[in-house]
């Protein structure tokens, strides 16, 4: 079990800055990572379609035998992150607790934004965990072309500053000194938020701090893989096209990623565990302002 890998889940690419942290933070454990871009992206998408496809893909991984699950997606994390851990037998780590902490150590004036995806910011996941410190304040701004632009390949332009401006604009005029980047994706674009925030305003994401609580439960639970295991990574995508995922993550990431599977999910029930998945190829009163 020890030396089984770590499985890794996103809508897409953006997931990869997770995959990226973690291998950093252990480079002797194995990694599958599966981005799901056929269905991708999941902001927009009704909740129990987010919840479906979600557990689609960890089904997937679970079948491949891994002994972690890391929801690598904040729409998934706050749509799913329940039933996944009463589903599965494997510890379930999720993105939104890591960032909520680091932001909270991180802020001087208690005015905190966060920016995500349609899907999550309307959960108000953050917002709620967030408040739990009555002296904070908070402001949510939903980014949803954001995503859009990362998966295109497009992490500077004109059009992509302007929408920047769009978006961060009500975050600016609240004068808040930190900034939850709350969409795996939105890392990709830390240069132009961080111009449009400017110099003054923290930015913090989840790729880091959820690397940080891997290593964590990996400790506590005695699963740290052998040292003498020669570690492996596996990247997988739905849809028809792995070239076009692969240009991608080398466009993003440079050329870490060198091979990519294409993988099949198959219907899953939500109210109890599915038969396995066909794989094609193995593998206080808080005070919240919405802007």
């Amino acid at each position: 079990m020890n030396d089984a890998p770590i499985g890794i889940f996103d809508s897409g690419v953006g997931g990869l800055t997770v995959a990226r942290a973690v291998g950093d933070q252990l480079p002797g454990e194995s990694l599958i990572y599966i981005g799901d871009t056929a269905r991708t992206p999941y902001g927009p998408k009704p909740i129990a379609d987010v919840r479906r496809y979600s557990l689609e893909i960890l089904d997937a991984l679970v079948d491949q035998g891994v002994k972690m699950l890391v929801i690598a997606c904040n729409t998934a994390s706050a749509a799913v992150l329940a039933d996944a851990r009463e589903r599965y037998e494997v510890p379930v780590i999720e993105v939104i607790g890591p960032a909520v902490r680091t932001a909270m150590s991180t802020t001087r004036n208690g005015r905190i934004g966060v920016i995500g995806t349609a899907g999550t910011i309307s959960s108000g996941v953050y917002q709620d965990m967030l408040g739990v410190n009555v002296n904070l304040t908070i402001h949510a701004q939903a980014c949803p072309r954001f995503v859009e632009f990362v998966e295109a390949g497009i992490t500077h332009s004109p059009e992509l500053l302007a929408v920047a401006e769009e978006y961060l604009a009500p975050l600016r005029h609240a004068d808040i000194d930190t900034l939850v980047l709350g969409c795996t994706h939105y890392p990709f674009l830390k240069g132009a938020i961080s111009y449009v925030m400017g110099p003054n305003v923290s930015l913090v994401s989840s790729d880091v701090e959820t690397a940080n609580d891997v290593y964590r439960q990996l400790v506590s639970r005695d699963l740290l893989a052998s040292p003498h295991v020669v570690p492996t990574r596996s990247y997988e995508a739905t849809g028809t096209s792995a070239d076009e995922f692969l240009a991608l993550a080398h466009r993003l990431m440079g050329p870490g990623v060198n091979d990519v599977k294409l993988v099949q999910t198959g219907a899953i029930s939500t109210v109890a565990p599915a038969a396995p998945a066909s794989v094609t190829t193995p593998a206080t009163d808080p005070k919240v302002s919405h802007v």
